[in-house]
């Protein structure tokens, strides 16, 4: 009896699983303080290791399951338990083959249990025994289909490169197209050097199938890395007459479209990347980055930026702020660029990129008052970073906040590491700081150690 409430309180928590219909039925019957009437040792320990587990302290979780492997004596369920403990603690100390060992005398109680073989498996890629890896996720196909990427991983990290290929073909016209696979098909290509094998065959399959969209992609991805712009063109239109309605096929056809100065194109394809939701976000940061640059590369684009912008901002990433800003700035926008870094930082104010671009532009425009607030609250978000205690000095200085300034500019020289030109704005700054306070020997402090800075760096140049 005493047994039996142990283990189907063992279940109820989701530590083990390893249940059946007895112990199953008698979960929902088992009172919570008829636990505590339980005076053997194995339940004690037990519980000793879990808590040890949860707070990282696996060493002493070990102890605590080898006293209760010895009072578990001969209960085959809670020693099961027991193992599979153990296992998961030597796994997370890195001593792998013990792990194995524990997790393979769980499965020799039950051979199919799946928590089991997903433990099991973890233990042989970090091992690296892709052999035994791919055997386990076999069967751990059985339970979840999704583990066929898993098998199609393994397969190239083995080097069975056919295998992979064919089983990521497979899985795309079972599954549809997924970023993951294209990277994992696209690295199999590149370590097996064989572009010109696989185009043959991606065009053979495209002939028997003339409607598979994956298969125009693969194409066009392959020609583009052998530097075949022309042919990589050829097919992306092939596939939009072939699929109008294709969306993935503008992430090809856009950059075609630029280099041709076909704006009206390029606008139209850009758009449609930006607004459909087959498309990760990456993908879309990638292709504004490349408008905007053939912006500068050709003047005539920048008429149509305006055009891109709200399709481009509908993905609400703070990146694409980002880049925006910059976009403006380089053109002597200082108003727009603010603008959008400020509209950046609102969505995502931990983007340090964003948050130093609009506290040096705040600067710059003289929001001094703006500046000093926004520094402020990046010195709480990365108290580490050297700029933004340097800014917060700046900012005030200028706003007459002199006690301010100093406070701020002392504490960020102690995150100041081999950076003399920043060091030397530091000291100009804490210069003018106790100049605002009418301290002319502290100015003279600082104003020597700009001055030493300089003549080092000058010493070090020659």
């Amino acid at each position: 009896m005493k047994t039996k409430t142990i283990f189907s309180f063992i279940f109820l928590f989701g530590i083990l699983l390893f249940s059946n219909s007895t112990y199953a039925q008698k979960i929902g019957n088992t009172p919570t303080d008829d636990l505590g009437n339980v005076t053997d040792e194995f339940q004690e320990n037990f519980f000793e290791a879990l808590k040890q587990k949860g707070i990282e302290n696996y060493e002493l979780a070990l102890e605590a399951l080898r006293k209760a492997e010895v009072s578990a004596k001969g209960n085959e369920e809670n020693k099961a338990a027991v193992y599979f403990e153990m296992g998961k603690n030597l796994f997370q100390l890195k001593r792998f083959e013990e792990a194995e060992t524990y997790f393979n005398k769980v499965l020799s109680w039950d051979s199919n249990r799946k928590e089991v073989l997903e433990a099991l498996y973890d233990v042989h890629y970090e091992e690296k025994d892709y052999k035994a890896a791919i055997l386990l996720v076999k069967k751990l196909i059985e339970y979840d289909s999704d583990y066929k990427e898993d098998l199609a991983n393994l397969y190239n990290r083995s080097k069975q490169y056919d295998k992979a290929l064919e089983l990521l073909d497979e899985l795309d016209v079972e599954w549809g197209e997924s970023n993951y696979r294209n990277a994992l098909r696209n690295q199999i290509y590149r370590v097996t050097g064989n572009t010109s094998e696989a185009i043959n065959k991606l065009e053979e399959k495209i002939d028997k199938n003339p409607k598979s969209e994956q298969e125009y992609l693969n194409l066009i991805f392959l020609y583009s890395d052998e530097g075949n712009s022309k042919k990589a063109f050829k097919t992306a239109k092939e596939l939009l007459k072939q699929k109008p309605n294709s969306k993935l096929v503008h992430l090809a056809l856009y950059k075609y479209y630029l280099e041709e100065n076909n704006i009206k194109d390029a606008v139209n394809s850009m758009n449609i990347v930006f607004t459909t939701e087959e498309i990760e976000k990456e993908s879309k940061i990638k292709v504004l980055e490349d408008f905007l640059i053939s912006t500068k590369k050709n003047p005539s684009f920048k008429a149509e930026i305006k055009s891109v912008i709200p399709s481009a901002l509908s993905n609400d990433d703070s990146h694409i702020y980002l880049l925006l800003g910059d976009f403006y700035l380089s053109e002597g926008n200082k108003e727009e660029a603010l603008q959008y870094y400020l509209n950046g930082i609102e969505k995502d104010p931990d983007n340090y990129g964003l948050l130093k671009n609009t506290i040096l532009l705040q600067i710059e425009v003289e929001q001094y008052q703006q500046a000093s607030e926004l520094s402020l609250q990046g010195i709480e978000i990365f108290p580490a970073q050297p700029l933004l205690y340097l800014t917060n000095g700046v900012a005030n200085n200028h706003l007459k906040n002199a006690d301010i300034a100093i406070e701020t500019l002392e504490e960020g020289l102690d995150y100041l590491f081999d950076n003399p030109k920043m060091e030397y704005d530091f000291y100009q700054q804490l210069s003018i700081a106790y100049q605002l306070k009418g301290n002319n020997k502290k100015v003279k402090i600082y104003n020597k150690k700009a001055s030493e800075l300089t003549v080092s760096n000058q010493k070090t140049d020659n």
